[in-house]
């Protein structure tokens, strides 16, 4: 049984609530145990006694302070996803319950299946080749694309078939566009085109001076009238969330409502996502993981930098 992600039609420029992905469960997730497939049957009790993904294959230290890494870690993350910095590792993967709770019922997941958790398995393996984690990857983001355009209005419209049958259906309204972090989030691009053939996409450019360690924005281009749209931002690595703050702020000098943004990523940790949301509580987050560790060489290895 599917799980209805779709958010209520609105307005262009207002607000509107989305369902959760899952469903409140009263037991917590243990550590190391598989997020429970609600539409499968399947219980947590069942999970096997295995490190949690991207801890398996990490050689850095498990335990990170997030405001020592805060400033060290926007360099690194605007150039590409590649920084070191982690969020503490006490925290171990959530279930949808304990996340509302402690970050927000902004944050949205993508309903856990066999499928993408091998894919999430293969990006975070050091040993996979870079074939192999491109295609994982792109396929992982067509996932979240394609989800994310759930989140956005559709109005009813009549067409007729070849049979001469009139049809009932949907069409997405107007007024959306994507806007890309410089350098990982253009990754993204690619998987939005291949689903809005005409899409208008934007981009930013942010790092961290030198001399100050504060954040700079370097080059940001978008439609001149993003003001009237909704926008996907794109950025695959949430690892302290500074970043994406600096990026929606610059969308907030142009006009943007935080209410309109739906920021799409791969992988999130819990300090990124939270720190996201307490600085603007109506953005609306979708990832497929919440987890201590980030897979942060992701710019680098797609990129083939690495």
């Amino acid at each position: 049984m599917a799980m209805d992600l779709r958010g209520s039609d609105s307005v262009p420029g207002q607000n509107h609530e989305v369902n959760s992905v899952f469903t409140p469960s009263s037991e917590p997730l243990r550590p190391g145990g598989r997020i429970s497939d609600q539409a499968g049957g399947n219980s947590a009790s069942e999970a096997k006694p295995t490190l949690p993904t991207g801890q398996a294959h990490s050689s850095e230290p498990a335990e990170r302070d997030p405001q020592a890494c805060s400033t060290a870690s926007l360099n690194s993350e605007s150039k590409g996803g590649i920084g070191n910095c982690d969020a503490p590792a006490g925290e171990s993967l959530l279930g949808n319950y304990e996340l509302s709770q402690q970050i927000g019922t902004q944050l949205k997941l993508l309903p856990m299946n066999d499928q993408i958790r091998e894919l999430q398995t293969i990006i975070r393996d050091k040993t996979a080749s870079r074939g192999d984690f491109m295609f994982s990857a792109d396929r992982l983001i067509r996932l979240v694309v394609e989800e994310g355009l759930n989140q956005l209005p559709y109005k009813e419209c009549m067409v007729t078939t070849p049979t001469g049958y009139k049809y009932e259906g949907v069409k997405f309204e107007k007024g959306n566009c994507g806007v890309s972090i410089m350098r990982s989030g253009e990754a993204m691009e690619q998987g939005l085109r291949d689903c809005c053939r005409s899409i208008r996409i934007g981009k930013i450019l942010i790092q961290s001076d030198e001399e100050t360690q504060r954040a700079k924005v370097y080059y940001a281009k978008f439609p001149p009238d993003i003001y009237r749209r909704k926008v996907l931002l794109m950025y695959p690595i949430l690892s302290t969330g500074n970043t994406v703050i600096e990026a929606v702020k610059v969308l907030i000098e142009h006009g943007v409502q935080p209410s309109v943004i739906i920021l799409l990523s791969l992988f999130s940790t819990p300090h990124g996502a939270k720190s996201i949301i307490q600085e603007f509580p109506e953005i609306t987050i979708l990832t497929t993981e919440v987890h201590p560790v980030a897979p942060t060489h992701f710019g680098q290895k797609y990129f083939g930098t690495d």
